[in-house]
């Protein structure tokens, strides 16, 4: 037998349930304020003082000793930057998604870039490195996509050591200079010393009686 008052329970619990999704999507206007705020934090990477000379895209390789073999060190960009304030050129490497400094360390007369064996796209250096904290002589080899992007960090690694080593040479020659006119003063100054005692004492004085 069919239950008379179902239909009426059905409507009931239909407008219950109609209500119910009313209440859901309903905008209270109560403002919920997140349990944790965020600030916005500045992010420094210790170029801020210097000006980039090259930017490039290559992969990086270390010698490892131990291993006598070439292991990768990573892939991303490649910079070389000159401090505003003291001239120097240093060359800095970051991997691309972490941006782990994979090379840094400072370009100097005696630094020397040799075209990889076998490659035109790649070079190979030695370096005094601090990319791990601490100085460590490394001994780095860069591929890079081209030819042309190669040839080009070469040439620029080149010209800045060269550049370099001019001005080393110029302020040595100057020192050498300075310390060759500073000896000849002294030596006049002994002179004219010694010519000062002679005439301030008496002739004579030996052979007084």
């Amino acid at each position: 037998m069919a239950d008379p008052e179902r239909p009426q329970r059905e409507e009931e619990e239909e407008e219950a349930s109609s209500a119910a999704a009313a209440g859901e999507d309903e905008d209270t206007g109560a403002q919920v304020a997140p349990i944790v705020k965020l600030e916005e934090v500045a992010v420094t990477t210790g170029e801020e003082d210097e000006e980039v000379l090259l930017d490039m895209k290559a992969k990086l390789y270390r010698f490892d000793k131990e291993g006598n073999q070439w292991k990768e060190r990573g892939t991303g960009t490649v910079k070389l930057l000159k401090h505003r304030e003291s001239a120097k050129v240093r060359l800095v490497m970051r991997q691309a998604k972490t941006l782990k400094i994979c090379a840094n360390h400072l370009v100097v007369a005696t630094t020397k870039m040799q075209e990889h064996a076998g490659s035109d796209k790649s070079c190979v250096w030695h370096a005094l490195d601090y990319a791990d904290g601490e100085l460590k002589e490394e001994m780095f080899a860069i591929r890079f996509g081209s030819v042309e992007n190669c040839k080009k960090f070469k040439e620029t690694v080149d010209e800045i050591a060269e550049s370099l080593d001019k001005n080393e040479e110029k302020e040595s020659k100057e020192a050498s200079s300075t310390a060759e006119l500073i000896e000849k003063l002294a030596v006049s100054e002994e002179k004219k010393e010694e010519s000062v005692e002679k005439e301030a004492t008496p002739e004579g004085d030996d052979k007084k009686e």
